[in-house]
């Protein structure tokens, strides 16, 4: 069998496939790794079977600074639109919900930083992903920008008491994530060391090697398996969430 083609849309340096792209290869995937602009996105998606698009430190909006962004959310919009499974993490996640028509702005309960946990919603129970995950999930959290609206018909799949709008899932197979799955300890301790008065939010104990290595290997234990399952559902060997039920008032 031809191992499934995934695009993967690096927008920052410093925030690399790491892990995931081992959970993803492993499971039979092949990556096309790029990094806008010095490396061009495609025109369209012929020949891929899923997307990836990372993190990174601009705004989904910042169009001004970063206009290869806008040729990002076209590219996340068709992919939706086409049904082809898509898995968009932090800033990825974000470019995701604006191309889908939500929101995105300042958190106004400040920045996230650091270890958390994120609980799944009721529409997670059901859906080919996120079913199998624990009722909380190990994630790593590092952002200032927030989902404030998801798009429209979106499903709410997993919330924190600060954000709400931790994972979503539009239409069948595209899924957007608020938080960290694919970092390292040493990708976080960079993020720390150039963005100092984030780093200082949290508690000094919290971003050292030692901490953020339990915290890794917890994250693995439980977003590896779910890698792999984007690859069966990329593949074809899982099925895609079944198509919203829609209903007519009673008459």
């Amino acid at each position: 069998m031809t191992a499934p083609k995934l695009l993967v849309i690096q927008p920052d340096e410093s925030d690399p496939i790491g892990p995931l792209g081992d959970w993803l290869t492993e499971a039979g995937a092949e990556l096309d790794i790029r990094l806008p602009p010095e490396q061009g996105l495609p025109a369209d998606l012929d020949g891929y079977a899923g997307v990836v698009c990372l993190g990174g430190g601009m705004g989904a909006n910042d169009d001004v600074a970063h206009p290869w962004l806008a040729d990002v959310r076209k590219l996340l919009s068709k992919a939706a639109s086409a049904r082809i499974p898509t898995l968009a993490i932090c800033l990825g996640g974000q470019l995701l919900a604006v191309a889908l028509g939500g929101g995105v702005a300042t958190g106004d309960q400040g920045p996230e930083v650091g270890p958390g946990l994120v609980s799944k919603k009721d529409a997670a129970w059901t859906d080919p992903l996120f079913a199998d995950l624990p009722l909380m999930q190990d994630v790593l959290q590092f952002h200032n920008d927030a989902i404030t609206r998801l798009p429209a018909g979106a499903e709410l799949l997993a919330s924190s008491p600060r954000y709400a709008n931790q994972a979503f899932r539009f239409d069948r197979c595209a899924y957007g994530v608020q938080f960290h799955i694919e970092t390292t300890p040493d990708v976080v301790l960079d993020w720390a060391r150039q963005s100092p008065e984030m780093a200082e939010l949290t508690r000094p104990e919290v971003l050292t090697q030692e901490n953020l290595a339990r915290v890794h290997a917890d994250i693995t234990e439980t977003w590896r398996p779910f890698a792999h399952r984007f690859v069966r559902l990329v593949s074809g060997d899982l099925a895609p969430a079944a198509d919203r039920q829609r209903t007519l008032p009673m008459a």
